[in-house]
């Protein structure tokens, strides 16, 4: 990050001080790059795993853009992920984003959100930090930014999360708050819906799909989304369907998708590998198989346009 950008120092004593964070037990020090007036408007938090699925990538970029066109704040963590997401999806709606730093703010971690932080910066956003400036990543300072982001926003929403997990800390520390906390349910196979999952079971607001994410903040923050573009859509073919409805549903093994299609493993493969070419489906680290961002957003697409019966989806 270059150096042309405001630097701030911010007591809780000092009048630009943002009012949301004193509601915390002790308001701490802030250290502040960018633009301070991005920290006093109404602001929801969009986060969730680091470790993100396409399922959970696709969850954040559509809240985030939601929320950014209806003249809401995004704040994040500005880590890779799910926050990395809805970061970059705010932006590119034309809204802005708070990064709370869990190193010094003039400290880009991770690096591969280094655009993301120039970006925040460039669009009118800010990055906050516990930290001192030129602090590097340490343990510990993670689990106490995520009480800013949670003071920072109005409500809290919730792409991805396993659990335990950060995005589960950030949770309970609006909870406290009194802030709103919403989630995505996910497959209760997946591990990285374990945490989000949980929530809901325990009175979280349960988000089903885009209309339901454009009600809450329009109850929350009484404003409407002004801009809606029209979906791209592109369903799968009828051969790749049947793989797709299983795995929207919850990431497969190769031996599991052969027994579904009664195919035999090298059959199933290379039906599996045609799938990757096209860019329905990708391969995770763990060796399952899940649907791209690009087919959950056609999913997504197909069922916000209405166009098919309950039966067809």
């Amino acid at each position: 990050m270059g150096d042309s950008y405001p630097r701030y120092e911010l007591a809780p004593d000092d009048t630009r001080y943002p009012s949301c964070v004193k509601d915390l037990a002790c308001a701490p020090m802030l250290y502040v790059i960018g633009n301070l007036t991005a920290l006093y408007g109404r602001a929801a938090a969009v986060i969730g795993s680091r470790r993100a699925t396409p399922y959970g990538m696709v969850v954040a970029d559509m809240i985030a853009t939601a929320a950014a066109e209806s003249g809401i704040t995004v704040v994040s963590g500005g880590a890779k992920g799910c926050d990395f997401a809805a970061g970059t999806a705010a932006i590119d709606a034309g809204g802005a984003h708070v990064i709370v730093a869990g190193t010094g703010a003039d400290v880009i971690y991770p690096r591969t959100s280094a655009e993301l932080f120039d970006r925040t910066l460039a669009c009118g956003g800010a990055i906050v930090s516990l930290e001192r400036w030129g602090t590097g990543p340490r343990r510990f300072a993670f689990p106490k930014r995520n009480r800013i982001i949670a003071a920072l926003s109005q409500a809290v929403f919730i792409a991805e999360a396993g659990l335990p997990s950060g995005t589960f800390s950030t949770a309970e520390a609006a909870l406290e708050l009194g802030r709103e906390v919403l989630a995505a349910p996910g497959a209760i196979t997946s591990s990285l819906s374990r945490g989000a999952n949980h929530l809901i079971a325990n009175g979280a607001g349960c988000l089903i799909d885009e209309e339901s994410v454009e009600v809450a903040i329009s109850r929350i923050f009484g404003t409407l989304r002004y801009q809606r573009l029209a979906p791209n859509i592109n369903p799968a073919s009828d051969e790749c369907s049947q793989v797709l409805d299983a795995l929207f549903a919850s990431p497969l093994r190769l031996e599991e998708i052969a027994a579904m299609l009664s195919m035999s493993p090298m059959d199933c493969l290379s039906h599996l590998s045609r799938m990757m070419m096209q860019g329905d489906i990708e391969r995770m680290p763990d060796g399952t198989f899940t649907p791209t961002v690009r087919a959950f957003r056609a999913r997504s697409a197909i069922l916000s346009s209405g166009k098919h019966s309950e039966a067809e989806v």
